[in-house]
């Protein structure tokens, strides 16, 4: 006897979309945007910080002035000017012409997002395997399984991704003859962990890899919101052959504009453009107009600042509420910059089983299960302080704490009323990669 389904499609889909799952931080969009629930779940940036009036009025001027341009059909690669921005941006990180970046080997893209999808097209066959750090972003693990690979995770700790634990993921890999295709790491503020790459580990993992014949896929969407000083230099500042470096100006700028690039390989760049001209024809012209005209007219570097200044600030309200109201066994990472803090439960808690019980409490997070392909750590939860202000933080911690420790009184009474996985993650005590 077989079952029902109610969509009609079902043995007509492709293998591919198997493998294809809800982000967990999707669904929980609709909740979380209801003004009665603190959301400490999605990682927006805290767009009332820029200029919006002179945003608005440059934008205007594109449409009126520029539109016979701006909203017309543009290159696969994306416009020149945009791309020597980049080349701009980048230099600000130590990426610039004394590495090899150089505009021509630049492409734009809808968001950080399709950069991903774009290298997974053209280096993952079915069956590939991915090592990433445990946990990672949610969604690198969706572009990844819809291209049908297998993603390892290799354990981090507080420096970030431990070198050991990757040699030894490469070496079980193939001994069992398996196909590693690159690392894909978020070095700077990683999501969800906060944790950054110590200095001395970016150079043995570099060499690692390159030992092993390993491309190094760099994600970097928050390198630039650091509040403790610069971070160190990218692995692309430092290696130009192998190193596919991956930005947006979603973190920023504006999201909603949906700009991205690769920096990529000279011989890997025309691979690229066909890929991305069969996704989408070309990059918007209007988006990157006005991405290109902020960065060229208006006072972007100081704009970088104050973001800085308003996440520190934000940052620290959520590390001290955490300190000050979180039960006893509660642990969490200390973030130099960017977005998210990644928090421990005490033992027998579990995120995702608590989640419904803290939506009725008026308060929203992210499971530690979004963040593994294997859906383990549910032991862990992503907070994020970007969007609300520091007193919706503390009060969004004093209700996440409230549900927190009814689940411990619970469970003294009753015990575990569900299995419960095995927790791993940063910090996690669970050695090395999972073969599954």
């Amino acid at each position: 006897m077989t079952g029902t389904t109610l969509d009609d499609y079902t043995d007509r889909y492709a293998r591919r979309v198997r493998g294809m799952t809800a982000s967990e931080i999707r669904a929980l969009f609709a909740v979380a945007s209801r003004p009665e629930v603190v959301s400490l779940a999605g990682g927006a940036p805290y767009i009332a910080a820029l200029p919006l009036d002179a945003v608005g009025e440059m934008l205007g001027r594109l449409g009126s002035e520029q539109g016979a341009t701006t909203l017309q059909y543009g290159i696969g690669q994306g416009t020149l000017e945009l791309r020597e921005r980049i080349c701009e941006v980048m230099s600000l990180s130590g990426i610039d012409a004394a590495c090899g970046a150089s505009p021509e080997d630049v492409v734009v893209t809808v968001g950080g997002q399709q950069a991903l999808d774009l290298v997974a097209r053209l280096f993952l066959d079915p069956g590939d395997v991915v090592l990433a750090e445990g946990p990672t972003y949610v969604g690198a693990l969706g572009v990844f399984q819809a291209a049908q690979a297998q993603v390892v995770h290799v354990p981090m700790d507080e420096d970030g991704l431990v070198p050991e634990a990757l040699e030894a993921a490469i070496a079980e890999l193939t001994r069992a003859g398996r196909r590693v295709k690159f690392l894909y790491t978020i070095p700077t503020y990683q999501n969800p962990t906060g944790v950054t790459l110590t200095e001395a580990r970016r150079e043995r993992v570099l060499d690692i890899c390159e030992r092993a014949g390993l491309l190094v896929v760099e994600d970097d969407p928050y390198g630039q919101l650091g509040f403790e000083g610069d971070a160190p230099a990218p692995l692309r500042a430092r290696r130009r052959d192998g190193v596919f470096y991956l930005s947006t100006f979603s973190k920023t700028f504006a999201p909603g504009l949906r700009v991205g690039w690769i920096l990529a390989p000279h011989a890997v760049r025309d691979k690229l453009v066909i890929a991305s001209e069969a996704q989408i024809l070309c990059p918007s012209a209007y988006a990157q107009s006005a991405v290109a005209t902020y960065l060229g007219t208006m006072p972007w570097r100081q704009q970088l600042k104050v973001y800085r200044e308003v996440y520190r600030e934000r940052r620290d309200a959520l590390l001290d509420a955490l300190a000050d109201l979180m039960p006893e066994g509660t642990s969490w990472t200390s973030p130099g910059g960017g977005l998210f803090v990644w928090a421990t439960l005490p033992d027998g808690l579990d995120s995702k089983a608590m989640m419904p019980r803290a939506v009725a409490a008026r308060v929203a997070y992210v499971p530690g299960t979004g963040f593994f392909a294997d859906g383990t750590g549910g032991g862990h939860m992503r907070l994020n302080f970007s969007f609300p202000p520091p007193e919706r933080i503390r009060e969004g911690v004093r209700r996440l704490a409230g549900v927190m420790e009814q689940e411990i009184a619970t469970r003294r009474v009753f015990g575990a009323v569900r299995g419960e996985g095995p927790r791993r993650g940063a910090g996690s005590d669970t050695p090395g990669p999972a073969l599954a």
